[in-house]
């Protein structure tokens, strides 16, 4: 271990393991470490299924009606990754998408009025759905036309609304749309977690729906998918893929301190040794110094024997209950998965569902969404605090990854790596390097 290394990565979560898949293919030499004796950090998945009851110290044998242990993959933070954004180009262009397969997940939905209804996310949709009353049809599906043709390199596109400049409050009132139908457009299709959004420039929101619906457009379903025994399988692509270009991976190896000097980072040092290094990529728990405390993040992850009620008995999917639904300043996110991506035994389905804490009683925020989901035959609820780091890295060059979000998708993780990448390396990490197309496994 004492060697110099230009880039010492410190835990296997997703958002490090990518990064330190950017770094090694890249060139630099990296070491990649890990306190724990499993990949995945706060993110890891655990199997067989007596993990999850001893992870949670659930004191209690697994009930055998549950099948064979080892046919689950519990994630601890599940997450959808977006079919054409940017984490898929990311595992394409670091080859990691060898090692994985993937399936497209049944089904998005947005809870509105009570009830959960399927978001329509192209023209044809919007006209059959019932989220919008018949006058609001045809004003829902000019906006749609609107985005898909928007290039905000050519004012033609523009119909007279500049959306660099105005916000995307102007442009639901252009179209003549009603607050709710803004509402699931801004939290089931933009995938914002709360209304900030309304008074910044439209552009950012335009493309985030135009992604959606690029993404639903290449496999029909819904825009999602998932990996095939879940998202466990992910650090380990990228162990191989840093193995591949001569990066080296420690795990169950201690890490007593970033060691700098005068403000300068030295290493980073495990018992009497100190690995050196010009960069430090970490997750939160190695730096807690220099992170500062921003919130809580409930989750309740949930066994059913059945599908989540009034999801055309979807395999797996994805349900947002927007904020203002129930009376909240933060959106309560549900996903489902079973043993169509291989997570579960035959018959039973994984769900998590999660939300930003905003009282003292967290596990009573989840009420709106544990209440879609009929009867519940085992829970497994976790409070976890959200860090982000207090400086850029770019003076210590000590580079802290945020904690992951409520989300029930990746784009806000993928935002955090590809912000962290621009910081460590001066430049933006470059899509046209990304030749290949993913397929679905069939």
């Amino acid at each position: 271990m004492d060697e110099v290394y230009d880039v010492i990565v410190l835990g296997t979560g997703l958002k490090e393991c990518i990064l330190s898949g950017l770094m090694s293919v890249s060139g630099k030499k990296v070491l990649h470490m890990d306190r724990n004796k499993y990949y995945g950090g706060e993110s890891t998945s655990l199997t067989p299924l007596d993990e999850l009851y001893s992870h949670f110290k659930v004191n209690k044998p697994v009930p055998e009606e549950c099948g064979r242990p080892r046919d689950w993959n519990v994630d601890l933070i599940p997450k959808f990754l977006m079919a054409s954004g940017e984490l898929v180009k990311l595992l394409i262009h670091t080859g990691v998408t060898r090692y994985l397969e993937f399936k497209s997940v049944e089904g998005s939905y947005v809870y509105k009025g009570g009830k959960i209804h399927k978001v329509p996310a192209n023209e044809k949709e919007a006209l059959t759905s019932d989220l919008m009353g018949m006058t609001e049809k045809p004003h829902y599906r000019s906006f749609l036309q609107f985005i898909q043709e928007y290039n905000a390199d050519d004012s033609k596109t523009w119909d007279g609304f500049d959306a660099s400049r105005e916000t995307m409050q102007a442009c639901y009132d252009k179209f003549s749309l009603d607050p709710s139908t803004a509402d699931f457009t801004g939290h089931a299709l933009a995938l914002y977690l709360n209304d900030d959004y309304l008074e910044s420039p439209a552009l950012e929101t335009l493309k985030r729906i135009k992604l959606y619906s690029d993404s639903l457009a290449r496999y029909g379903k819904s825009p999602y998918l998932y990996p095939l025994y879940g998202l466990g399988e992910l650090p380990q692509g990228f162990a191989r893929l840093s193995a591949v270009y001569g990066g080296t991976y420690m795990l169950d190896k201690p890490v007593d301190e970033i060691v700098t000097e005068d403000g300068k980072l030295i290493g980073v040092q495990s018992g009497s040794e100190v690995a050196r290094c010009s960069m430090v990529i970490c997750d939160p728990t190695y730096a807690k110094s220099r992170c500062k405390n921003v919130g809580q993040v409930v989750r309740a992850i949930c066994i059913l024997d059945h599908p989540i009620p009034d999801t055309n008995d979807a395999a797996s999917c994805q349900v947002i209950i927007p904020q203002k639904q129930v009376g909240r300043q933060n959106d309560i996110y549900v996903s489902c998965v079973s043993s169509t991506h291989n997570v579960t035994a035959k018959g039973f389905y994984l769900v998590l569902v999660a939300t930003t804490v905003e009282t003292d009683n967290p596990e009573e925020e989840l009420k709106p969404g544990l209440e879609l989901l009929g009867s519940i035959k085992e829970k497994f609820v976790a409070v976890s605090d959200l860090y982000e780091p207090e400086e850029d890295g770019v003076q210590s060059q000590i580079f802290v990854s945020t904690s992951y979000d409520a989300t029930s998708h990746f784009e806000t993780t993928c935002d955090d790596v590809l912000d962290i990448f621009r910081r460590a390396t001066g430049a933006d990490f470059d899509f046209s390097k990304v030749k290949h197309v993913l397929e679905e496994s069939e």
